[in-house]
């Protein structure tokens, strides 16, 4: 039996406005420490998940078991608890949408879906080895997943999605505990270069004594992994419909404006080739591609239905519904894409700077004031002073406290070739995501402290 065919099963047990989504995640991950394997996991899951909508409040349940009287049951749990909700008056979800065709697109691999162990020991046998070609030992882990998703609902919706995705991270360290970072993620897992990965981390493991610089605001070059985390936070805070629609987003009243430097082009393009592309989103809405910051001027925000709802004035769900009946948190891009500029690396981005700041990637980054965007957090795995133009001496890692709109509002360049940047931390159904982007050079960055 399909997962279209289970998803069926399911919706006839249902009563008014329903909406069944089978997924099945099958995965494979090996973990390591010290250049030798710690820990393999091996997933392969379908799980039933039923939203039920009554009155405009959604209720759901899911299951694992198949047996008919489960199924029965699990519609049932998801029909009791949208009852239960609608007690409270009318809700604010405006009803399931009808059928309309999605885009096709190219994120599924065979070779990747086959989930080869292989694959993962060439990965990291070549990362061992280059690593300890430094002088430096391994850290780190490889990822493939393979997610199918069938959607069956009361108003007609009949869509079957596929995805695949590899992600490596490495973090190299010598004896003393300084390290260096390297990610990269694809549609394919056969692109994922241990050793081409080990070395970018070995380069970016400081060298000699560890410098400090005193808090103020310096010039910064950012590269694509502390860009892309930055972008994250703006896509939750800036881009989100629902946060928006209830007046808490640093954009509202302020489409239209410029936010952000004219050299900034971000959108939301599922079916650019180095995303992770999907075909809809939660609530069977095909994805759409959304232009957010247009030559540093505020566009759009991205919605799913129920904050589309809530924001009125003709607003409509733009495909990037995270749960069915609209996640709690509301929506978010989750294929961001920065446009890349024309500079033709760190060097060249470097090159302008007197006396500046080289940040590898941001780490234990948290929220400080929604509205203006604001974040705290530390620099890690490669902080250089860059003087004269140079990428230079390291430093001790630092802290930061700056708004996400600020430096976009202060980018003088970009780098010419964006990559794809993920986090790759799957936890609970696997959701593959990340952001295209590239390095930039950005004026008056905040740093508020450093390490001891």
């Amino acid at each position: 039996m399909s997962d279209l065919d289970l998803a069926e099963r399911v919706l006839a047990h249902t009563r008014g406005e329903a909406l069944v989504t089978v997924t099945r995640e099958r995965s494979l991950s090996t973990r390591f420490a010290r250049s030798a394997p710690t820990q393999a996991t091996a997933v392969d899951d379908t799980t039933v998940e039923v939203l039920c909508l009554r009155d405009g409040h959604p209720g759901l349940a899911s299951t694992n078991r198949f047996a008919e009287d489960e199924l029965r049951a699990v519609a049932a749990r998801a029909e009791a608890a949208a009852v239960a909700a609608a007690v409270a008056g009318p809700g604010d979800h405006p009803g399931l949408p009808a059928p309309a065709p999605a885009r096709t697109h190219d994120g599924w691999d065979p070779g990747t879906a086959t989930l080869e162990p292989a694959r993962a020991g060439d990965a990291l046998r070549s990362a061992f080895a280059a690593a300890a070609e430094r002088g430096l030992q391994a850290f780190g882990i490889w990822s493939a997943g393979a997610v199918e998703t069938a959607l069956a609902s009361s108003t007609g919706i009949r869509a079957v999605d596929r995805v695949t995705d590899g992600f490596m991270r490495i973090v190299c360290r010598d004896g003393d505990g300084r390290s260096g970072y390297a990610s990269a993620a694809s549609v394919s897992s056969a692109g994922l270069d241990g050793a081409a990965l080990a070395a970018r981390a070995g380069a970016h493991v400081p060298r000699g004594a560890l410098g400090e610089l005193a808090s103020g605001a310096y010039p910064v070059v950012l590269e694509a992994e502390a860009v892309a985390t930055l972008l994250d936070f703006a896509g939750w805070l800036a881009f989100n419909g629902l946060s928006y629609a209830e007046e808490r987003s640093p954009l509202t009243g302020r489409l239209g404006q410029r936010v952000a430097a004219a050299a900034v082009n971000l959108s939301d393009s599922p079916r650019m080739p180095r995303t992770l592309p999907r075909a809809f989103d939660a609530e069977g809405v095909p994805k759409q591609p959304v232009p957010l910051i247009q030559d540093g001027v505020a566009h759009r925000v991205v919605h799913d239905l129920r904050s589309a709802a809530r924001a009125g004035a003709g607003a409509a769900s733009t495909g990037h519904a995270l749960a069915p009946g609209g996640g709690p948190y509301g929506p978010v891009p989750t294929n961001l894409v920065l446009v890349g500029g024309g500079a033709t690396g760190v060097d060249e981005l470097a090159a302008p700077i007197e006396r500046g700041i080289y940040v590898t990637r941001l780490w234990y980054v948290n929220v400080v004031h929604e509205r203006q965007t604001l974040l705290t957090g530390m620099t890690r795995d490669g902080t250089y002073l860059i003087e004269d133009g140079r990428i230079g001496r390291p430093l001790k890692d630092l802290r930061f406290t700056d708004s996400i709109l600020r430096i976009l509002g202060a980018v003088q360049a970009l780098d010419a070739t964006p990559r794809l940047v993920s986090e790759g931390d799957f936890y609970g159904r696997r959701f593959a995501s990340g952001v295209v982007c590239p390095a930039l050079r950005a004026d008056g960055f905040r740093i508020t402290g450093a390490t001891r």
